[in-house]
């Protein structure tokens, strides 16, 4: 009979996110952030049309809303998973078999260039 090696289970939250649900998620991600955007935009135009005091100070928000939220999207949306290497997580202890030999032998060590 051959002993079968017990194999370590996998956790379902170390198994990746499918290709579809990852792009789904980006796609949700991005579309989110056009409308925050978008939000911005007529955020901005009532703003100057009501004349609302600090005006200087809530157009200049709206603007700089609109101009980073684009370029944020579109880096967030390209932008995938991390690579299982580059994950602390993921990284597992070195794990010495019981059976391994001990770094340093109690015996004599020989070698070639020795003369006696």
């Amino acid at each position: 009979m051959l002993k079968r090696r017990t194999a370590r289970p996998v956790l379902i939250t170390d198994a990746a996110e499918s290709p579809e649900q990852e792009l789904r998620r980006r796609e949700r991600r991005y579309v989110a952030m056009m409308l925050i955007r978008a939000g911005c935009l007529v955020l901005a135009s009532v703003l100057a049309m009501a004349q609302v005091p600090l005006l200087s100070l809530w157009l200049p928000l709206c603007g700089l809303g609109m101009v980073l939220l684009p370029w944020l999207a579109v880096t967030m949306a390209n932008d995938g998973p991390p690579k299982a290497e580059h994950r602390w997580r993921r990284r597992a202890a070195v794990v010495i078999p019981s059976n391994a030999l001990a770094d340093r032998p109690g015996g004599a060590t020989i070698d070639a260039d020795m003369t006696a």
